[in-house]
């Protein structure tokens, strides 16, 4: 056996290598300093390029057992892979340079691990397979895993925004519609409306990861490589064998099977772009409202923990708000690119299949570090219901003139309701006392309690029976 090593040393080129085998020339590591929405996220390690070693040598042992499980490689070729199939074993930086040449790290990964096990186990390696079938395969792995702390923490997420709705089931505060008090609603309705988000992202994230798909399909998608072993080893029915390890492979490497080959198939790729960017999207909104009703001027919620400042020692910014922000304006583009690699030409496409990659790292790191800060956020959110009511009033009372309109209509008829609206309206906004002061000089208007009529507490609608109705969602 060889050494599994291929003789490179970081050391001596000056490279530094950071834990999930990002790095840069000259010992410049790349450790995540303009990332701090990704850093430290389960999903940065989980994307790493350790993490995409270790899944394309998982793919390889796979495929090894898988025709071992058939009876076309020995059980020793599957053992003796298996063993050899180990990230620390190999040196990433090396593969990485080597790759250049091909243009994708599988090729000399497949030639080091070739050379990492015994000679006569050596022709079991890659067996039929081609570079695309590990790497999309490995690409299905590595998404996988690293949905499972996504997921986690949407949970975590919709449970915090869960207390939150019930919580502030009934606090009213001002509703706005393009960035101006509309009607009152509740905090309560805001918070089940969010947690409605995340659980939408949460459903569909987690039926996209149940539905990543194995590759296997050979040089141009025919399995005709597996159907020539398959022949060479005389089995009746070449066709049916090499079907069945499809079916294997999808089992070994703990994956779906795939009804065809899909490397020009690109249908998981998008189903898994669309999901990650829904979700980092659903989670972008609960960070847009903070950021509004964090405002000075607004105060409505504040983050638990807020960020410093360099210059300003009073600042509290909302810090996991604005990373969520960011996150939400990037992965779109993000998502594009994958559906932008859906027309991809011929049987196994140049350029689209290798725009994927650092592009899905860069969509699953966003999710990621966007779902761990959703839950910091969530879990340490301060509402304020006294400054929502203090906000309430601050049209004197115009906030409710739909209510007022409606409840004159039928005394009134509509016509002269909204007449009667419209100009107490303009004598509130002039500065003449509140809705219900202009109001109080129409006689037609004596027996009505215009003080509860025009209190924006006692015009929320609906909203504590919808807040019941969506937390009833598991």
């Amino acid at each position: 056996m060889s050494d599994s090593h291929d003789g490179h040393d970081d050391e001596h080129d000056g490279q530094g290598e950071t834990g999930d085998g990002r790095t840069g020339p000259h010992g410049a590591r790349d450790v995540g300093l303009l990332d701090p929405g990704g850093i430290d996220a389960p999903a940065e390690a989980a994307t790493g390029d350790l993490a995409f070693l270790q899944a394309m040598l998982d793919a390889e042992a796979a495929l090894t057992r898988a025709q071992a499980a058939l009876g076309l490689a020995p059980a020793g070729a599957a053992r003796t892979v298996g063993e050899a199939a180990r990230a620390d074993r190999f040196d990433a930086r090396a593969l990485a340079l080597r790759g250049r040449a091909g243009g994708n790290p599988v090729i000399p990964l497949v030639a080091a691990l070739t050379a990492a096990v015994p000679d006569r186990h050596a022709p079991y390696v890659h067996r039929g397979a081609t570079s695309q079938d590990l790497l999309d395969t490995a690409s299905m792995l590595v998404a996988h895993r690293t949905l499972g702390p996504v997921l986690d923490d949407l949970e975590r997420t919709a449970a915090a925004l869960a207390h939150l709705a019930a919580e502030y089931r009934d606090t009213p505060m001002p509703g706005r519609t393009l960035t101006q008090h509309a009607v009152p609603t509740t905090f309560g309705l805001k918070a089940a409306g969010w947690r409605s988000l995340v659980l939408d992202a949460r459903d569909r994230l987690a039926a996209v990861r149940d539905s990543l798909p194995a590759q296997l399909g050979g040089a141009a998608g025919t399995l005709a490589a597996h159907h020539a072993y398959a022949e060479a080893e005389g089995t009746a029915h070449p066709t049916t064998v090499a079907l069945d390890l499809v079916a294997a492979y999808a089992r070994e490497v703990g994956l779906a099977e795939p009804a065809l080959p899909w490397h020009t198939l690109r249908t998981p790729l998008a189903d898994l772009a669309g999901a990650l960017a829904f979700t980092v999207g659903a989670l972008g909104k609960p960070a847009a409202d903070v950021l509004v009703l964090s405002r000075t001027e607004i105060g409505e919620v504040s983050e638990g923990r807020g960020g410093g400042s360099s210059a300003m020692p009073h600042k509290a910014n909302p810090v996991r708000a604005t990373l969520l922000a960011a996150a939400a304006r990037r992965a779109p583009a993000l998502a594009a690119v994958l559906y932008g690699c859906v027309a991809a030409e011929d049987e196994r496409p140049a350029g689209a299949w290798h725009a994927e990659w650092e592009t899905l790292r860069d969509l699953l790191r966003l999710a990621g570090g966007a779902a761990r800060d959703a839950a910091e956020l969530v879990a340490g959110l301060r509402v304020h219901p006294a400054r929502m009511r203090a906000n309430l009033d601050l049209t004197d009372g115009l906030i409710v003139s739909e209510r007022l309109t409606a409840a004159l209509a039928a005394r009134l008829g509509r016509a002269r309701a909204r007449e009667l609206a419209s100009e107490a309206a303009h004598t509130v906004r002039a500065g003449d006392g509140t809705l219900a002061d202009a109001l109080a000089t129409e006689p037609t208007l004596a027996d009505i309690d215009l003080t509860t009529l025009t209190d924006p507490t006692h015009y929320t609608g609906a909203a504590a029976a919808l807040t019941d109705r969506a937390l009833t969602r598991p």
